[in-house]
């Protein structure tokens, strides 16, 4: 099973003015474009040709550092991309909101932590909502680390890698993670994977 670059389920100008056609442009055709290209380069004839893109994730890490690199940012990005929707953010869907304050306190304070999380990443990586053991957590990675890797399903991720939000905030990363959360996050996408994440 190859990688394949996924089309954007949106128009390139449809997140703005929150994330501008050129970043979508740049960061899907360019940066995706490359970890699905160098990751079918990398997987030819190793033993996770023919995997899924989560099997080959989970299997290359701490054994093979280049397919990883980008077979993990492939799967990120996958989901990134459902992770957002034009006019998103605001309520959040009823089962996972309960979670959420169960498991952490509120929901405004799983928004102050999430962007702390992402905030405090230093240089390249991802902050994101997991389920670990049947509780909802927030974590961050390097690079193209995900909660695959740490025995967590990721439900929600935010790339906060330079090229997912220079071109807009140029080092503003505070006010990139606030904007992702308010205005663009589709929870409907989240509530899928956090069902999924449960059973």
């Amino acid at each position: 099973m190859s990688f394949t670059l996924p089309e954007l389920p949106y128009a390139y100008d449809a997140l703005q003015p929150y994330m501008s056609r050129e970043t979508l442009e740049f960061h899907h055709d360019k940066h995706h474009a490359a970890y699905v290209n160098t990751g079918n380069n990398l997987l030819k004839g190793t033993e996770f040709e023919g995997k899924s893109v989560e099997e080959v994730v989970k299997g290359s890490y701490g054994k093979n550092q280049a397919l990883f690199n980008n077979a993990g940012q492939h799967y990120n990005h996958i989901h990134f991309w459902k992770w957002m929707k034009p006019n998103g953010g605001g309520a959040l869907p009823g089962k996972l909101e309960k979670k959420i304050v169960e498991d952490l306190g509120s929901v405004e304070k799983m928004k102050e932590d999430f962007i702390q999380a992402g905030v405090g990443q230093f240089g390249s990586g991802w902050a994101w909502l997991a389920v670990k053991d049947g509780k909802i957590t927030i974590m961050k990675t390097p690079n193209g680390e995900n909660p695959l890797v740490h025995g967590a399903q990721p439900i929600l991720g935010c790339d906060v890698w330079e090229h997912s939000y220079y071109i807009d905030y140029r080092n503003r990363r505070p006010d990139y993670l606030k904007a992702f959360l308010e205005n663009l996050v589709n929870w409907e996408h989240v509530e899928e994977m956090f069902e999924t994440a449960m059973k």
